[in-house]
């Protein structure tokens, strides 16, 4: 990455303000991601899945056998399904697999498990109907999806072919260390904003229940996963964590460390060479894991 690419990246973001109504929270997520053009071959089509709303990402050709369950990002508080399709799209598009977006209920006024409970309501749906599965998620997306498989894992039900996680939120204790010593390098969160939006998410429950924070779960036979993340992110560590435990563990993972990146940088396709090789190889990997599957 280029310093000219890394500044214009960071200019596209600032810190979130303290202090901000959820639907304030929202509001601006919304402004900035809902409305994003998903390309000409793309169309969304609202269902339900589980019983939960959720988005048909529809990209032309891609009609490989089985789907992607896509989890998006926002911290617990923010974002949605169309917001998840940004995402969703291009690893449909780039791996000629069908996607799917949830949008699971949000905190406050949800908050845990309700989340995890209409992720693992609507997998149950998809692995019920005899689909192929592969988990993307992003940020607290990448969270819930930890804690969907280990979830699902619990009532017996058949795990997904594999798992991408980007820039996966893995610990709302906030006891990474990168979550202090990367605050000045993190163009978009602090310490702060972090605990904001874990105490919304929390409720009160434990901040090391293993569904909240999956890195101090039992890691135990989960299928293969890929991490990727930045080095201009406080959660860097929380992907680091999470690969060193299920490494101890004897899961396969991988992981992309990409230097000078942000923060789910893979939204920058099109203007960073990295993020499109990201999800190259991301979709590369649910390739190989539903033909493996």
């Amino acid at each position: 990455m280029s310093a000219e690419e890394r500044e214009a990246a960071r200019s596209m973001m600032q810190k979130a303000e303290l202090g901000r109504t959820p639907d304030e929270q929202r509001a601006g997520f919304d402004e900035l991601f809902a409305s994003r053009p998903l390309g000409d071959d793309v169309k969304v089509v609202e269902r339900t899945l589980g019983g939960v709303p959720a988005l048909d990402v529809h990209v032309d050709g891609a009609d490989a056998d089985g789907v992607i369950l896509y989890l998006h990002g926002g911290s617990y508080v923010v974002g949605s399904a169309r917001t998840g399709a940004n995402l969703a799209a291009p690893l449909s598009r780039r791996s000629g697999v069908p996607a799917v977006a949830l949008d699971y209920r949000l905190a406050p006024e949800h908050p845990f498990p309700a989340g995890i409970h209409d992720a693992l309501a609507a997998y149950r749906e998809l692995v019920e109907s005899g689909q192929k599965v592969v988990i993307v998620g992003d940020s607290a997306g990448g969270g819930l999806g930890l804690a969907t498989m280990i979830a699902a894992r619990a009532e017996g039900l058949a795990l997904p072919a594999g798992a991408v996680l980007l820039s996966p939120w893995t610990d709302v204790s906030l006891k990474s260390p990168s979550m202090d010593s990367r605050g000045d390098d993190d163009p978009l969160f602090s310490r702060a904003n972090m605990a904001e939006s874990a105490e919304f998410y929390l409720s009160g429950t434990s901040p090391q229940n293993e569904l909240a924070s999956p890195v101090f779960a039992d890691l135990k036979g989960l299928p293969p996963l890929l991490v990727q993340v930045g080095t201009a992110e406080i959660l860097l560590d929380d992907s680091l964590r999470l690969v060193a435990r299920a490494a101890e563990q004897d899961v396969d993972i991988s992981l992309d460390v990409i230097a000078g990146a942000p923060h789910v940088f893979q939204y920058f396709a099109g203007a960073m060479a990295e993020a499109d090789e990201a999800l190259d190889h991301a979709a590369t990997f649910i390739k190989s894991r539903l033909a493996a599957g």
